[in-house]
């Protein structure tokens, strides 16, 4: 109690922000790891703290002399470990959360009906396809990893790129301010070694380029049709296409992924 009363007496305003930053800091942190990998690595750093704390009370000097050489280049471990998150959350800092800043509401519609017309084609013929919008993150060095197309939005388009003649149908596309920037582009595949191992490479790539970016990618099975929608790291199953172009909308009006998204867990998506 003396402590506290200590403590509090010589807190002042200044020392009132600098914890409050440093709070949101370490909130922010957490929801960044939260439910990754990263937050298992978090664990594992916690048990060499505690280690160390048990080598400098029992006097471990070996323990001592390794973990005081490991925490020596304690912040360059934690960049390296955490490089994915840093990135992501970087990335984030100064940008506003909307699907596509490009687009005003009046001009977005058309974009929606012709994703999501595509897309119900494509599945009622179980046709594969990848399909990435852009929203505050930029894509392009995916889109340099593909063929160059900006052309205009159109579900025929789309159609005729994921058909299996086509040179394109193996890769993504990414639609950029209203337009198909590029097709046949490779995206990142999940470094979430608990995914399922039935999920193939599309899924495991829509997964992956949502994990490391804000951008929302429909995917289309082409072994059972079934159309979902994968943002934040998390698929939302479209039982109809109705219900997907309601998710397009709700997303890109900025709105926060409430009760009206159903996420679906990866063991029980179908290829």
């Amino acid at each position: 109690m003396n402590f506290l009363g200590t403590f509090l007496s010589h807190l002042n305003f200044k020392d009132l922000i600098d914890i409050f930053i440093v709070t949101i800091l370490i909130y922010q942190l957490l929801l960044i790891v939260r439910g990754t990998k990263a937050a298992q690595m978090i664990v594992g750093l916690g048990v060499l703290f505690a280690l160390f704390w048990l080598g400098i009370t029992f006097k471990f000097y070996s323990l001592n002399w390794v973990l005081a050489h490991f925490f020596d280049s304690f912040f360059i471990i934690v960049v390296v470990l955490f490089q994915d998150q840093f990135r992501s959350a970087l990335a984030s800092v100064g940008t506003r959360r909307n699907f596509i800043t490009a687009f005003a509401k009046d001009e977005y519609d058309f974009e929606i009906d012709e994703v999501v017309e595509a897309s119900g084609a494509l599945s009622r013929e179980k046709i594969g396809a990848l399909i990435v919008i852009e929203r505050t993150h930029g894509l392009l060095n995916f889109v340099n990893t593909g063929t160059r197309l900006d052309c205009r939005i159109h579900s025929d388009i789309i159609y005729s790129i994921f058909e299996s003649s086509s040179s394109l149908h193996d890769g993504a596309i990414i639609i950029q301010n209203g337009k198909i920037s590029a097709a046949g582009c490779f995206l990142p595949l999940s470094k979430n070694f608990d995914i399922e191992r039935h999920l193939g490479t599309r899924h495991r790539a829509a997964l992956g380029l949502s994990e490391v970016t804000d951008a929302i990618v429909v995917t289309v099975s082409e072994e059972s049709g079934r159309i979902n929608l994968c943002v934040e790291g998390i698929f939302y199953l479209c039982k109809t296409e109705k219900e997907l172009g309601q998710y397009l909308r709700h997303i890109w009006s900025n709105e926060s992924l409430d009760n009206s998204l159903k996420p679906i867990k990866t063991k029980d998506m179908v290829r």
